[in-house]
């Protein structure tokens, strides 16, 4: 299924060729009707020689409107370029082209309109002037038919070139993801809401559940209608108007994207290889520009990465930063428009961009790779500008099939270029070269604990794994993978460098050995009031010298396993102990006996029974 648009300048006569080639007039607006000009897009569809049916896009042609224009030209898969005979090429024919150049449309017509207005040698002059204006521009070689809408003249000669140059046209591929970019949405009574646009990447079917990006609303689709005709599924590349449950009208505006759940993440930042028109004025860094892509348009800001201008003609490096989210996926093309008119477009190479430093040599290297790269690089890069990531992820940065992700995936994975951790589908990849820097970030940031606690054996797991940023289930096989390799070391839930021991000061060791005599001397009633550094205690800790029964109750080692004994035996005998009973039993005072019975709680040794605790 083909979608056929036209272009060209205003009064040329595009509408009134539809209606002529269609029996459909497209202007459906009563002002469109009253001006006799086109305000909106138009839709009608045809029967091409040979049976093959088309959907038709009207565009308007005034300067003002090319908004609108831009909101349908760019879901077409063949353009007819529509020129007035009497008039010949005139400024929005111009500005028509352009567009249809950044948009790379290589399929098109151009039709000389009014032909039964001008004779033979007026009609030579036009052509020859259509000809030359084509040079350079995609539609270059173009052929070129005349017609008269008004008598039918040169129109059967249309359809059947139409027909031609349709069957050199590859169809729309069907990638398993449907995108259909809303141009409208009304309410038809007794069904609802309503939505039309050109579906592309794959198929809708009746019942299906679909997602409305970027607003993140849900809905169901209730019926599918082309050209008049229900359907029960519709594939990629055709004019469709959905029927849609779960959601209204007014919620619903120009440029959102029908699409499956889950899949399509709005963005704000783009990147893109960007192209100016030739003669459009000089767009210096963090222009303002108003961006159009598929039926959706928002003001952004225009970041040049490796210039601090671009002139007409030249191509550069861009970030596009959008005041409002935008369903886009790398490949899509787009257009930039400011108070001059079009100036540029581009292709979306990275969809999901971060803010970049500008001309740093590696950001652009990735970003040609990811325009022009063999698929293993682009896939490549792809891991290596969000890992770690996963294939669906890849898929959706790279505009590839997941299925061919995948295999992409396990080829890099096979020869060492990525690292993957898990299963699929499941699995999360690093690229070798993105794993080295978070194994060597991991390095840093255990030596830095060292430096800042040498006396702690080793940093708590949970506590480098927030530092590398890693979900649980890759920092877990990360972590193996750097233990396994001897460039860390784990014990019990701390990891460390594998040359690191906590080693005390000499006066540390004074400090130390005063403390812990003074514990020995009162092993079951041990004073609160000594002073120890809080690093040297947490080593006595991790060094299992002393127990910390409570914030200022700390046992000797020793007396601590005596005690946990005696209150075993007491209990194993008489079937309970009370603190009180712990308090005689050890000499001691309140504090100490209830901060031990409730430490032995906490490790699981006793369960308290009202004023009592039994062995658990």
């Amino acid at each position: 299924m083909y979608v056929i648009g036209t272009a060209g300048h205003v009064d040329h006569g595009k509408s009134t060729l539809v209606k002529a080639l269609t029996g459909i007039d497209p202007d459906r607006l009563k002002e469109e009707k009253e001006r006799e000009m086109t305000i909106d897009l138009g839709f009608a569809w045809l029967s091409l020689p040979g049976g093959e049916e088309v959907g038709v896009i009207d565009v308007p042609g005034h300067e003002r409107l090319v908004k609108n224009m831009l909101a349908g030209i760019g879901g077409i898969d063949l353009a007819m370029l529509i020129v007035a005979a009497d008039e010949g090429v005139a400024p929005q024919t111009r500005e028509h082209l352009a567009i249809l150049d950044l948009l790379r449309l290589t399929h098109g017509i151009v039709v000389l309109t009014k032909r039964d207005l001008v004779d033979a040698d007026w009609l030579e002059l036009v052509t020859a002037d259509v000809q030359e204006v084509l040079k350079g521009m995609s539609l270059a070689g173009a052929p070129i038919v005349a017609v008269s809408s008004a008598t039918g003249q040169g129109l059967d000669d249309l359809k059947r070139l139409l027909a031609a140059t349709l069957r050199q046209t590859p169809p729309r591929p069907d990638l398993g993801r449907p995108r259909l970019a809303i141009d409208r949405s009304f309410v038809v009574a007794g069904f609802g809401t309503v939505v039309t646009g050109t579906l592309v990447d794959g198929a809708f079917h009746l019942g299906q559940e679909v997602e409305i990006v970027p607003k993140g609303l849900r809905a169901r689709i209730r019926g599918l209608q082309s050209h008049q005709k229900k359907l029960d599924e519709a594939g990629p590349g055709r004019r469709l108007a959905v029927n849609l449950t779960g959601v209204n009208h007014d919620q619903l505006v120009r440029g959102d994207v029908v699409t499956l759940p889950g899949w399509l993440v709005p963005t704000q930042a783009l990147d893109a290889k960007l192209r100016l028109v030739a003669g459009a004025p000089p767009v210096r860094h963090n222009a303002p520009v108003s961006f159009h892509s598929g039926a959706a348009e928002t003001l952004a800001r225009l970041r040049l990465l490796d210039a601090d201008e671009a002139s007409g003609g030249q191509s550069v490096w861009a970030q596009v930063k959008l005041e409002q989210p935008a369903a886009v996926v790398k490949g899509d093309l787009f257009i930039l428009r400011n108070a001059w008119g079009t100036i540029g477009g581009g292709q979306v190479i990275e969809p999901h961009a971060k803010r970049h430093q500008r001309r740093h040599a590696g950001t652009l290297e990735r970003l040609a790779v990811m325009e022009t790269g063999a698929p293993e690089e682009i896939v490549l890069a792809a891991v290596a500008a969000r890992e770690p990531c996963a294939a669906r992820a890849v898929a959706e940065a790279t505009g590839l099939a997941l299925d061919a992700v995948q295999r992409i995936l396990e080829g890099l994975a096979q020869s060492g270029q990525a690292i993957r951790f898990g299963d699929a589908p499941a699995a999360l990849y690093f690229s070798r070269a993105g794993f080295e820097r978070a194994s060597a970030k991991a390095r840093q940031a255990l030596a830095d604990f060292h430096t800042r606690f040498p006396l702690r054996a080793g940093m708590p797991r949970e506590e480098l794994r927030s530092r590398l940023d890693l979900p649980p289930p890759v920092f877990i096989a990360a972590l193996a993978r750097l233990v396994a390799s001897g460039a860390v070391a784990e014990e019990s839930s701390l990891v460390r460098l594998p040359g690191h021991a906590p080693r005390l000061t000499a006066a540390q060791q004074r400090a130390v050995d005063v403390y812990l005599a003074a514990l020995a001397a009162s092993p079951y009633s041990p004073p609160s009031d000594i002073s120890i550094e809080p690093e040297a205690l947490a080593y006595l800790l991790d060094v299992a010298k002393v127990v910390r029964a409570a914030p200022d109750v700390v046992f000797a080692a020793a007396a601590y396993d005596q005690m946990v004994d005696k209150v075993k035996a007491h209990i194993a005998q008489h079937g309970k102990i009370t603190v009180a009973e712990v308090r005689d039993l050890f000499g001691t005072s309140r504090k100490y006996a209830l901060a031990l019975m409730e430490y032995l709680d906490q490790q699981r040794i006793t369960r308290r029974v009202g004023d009592e605790r039994v062995l658990r």
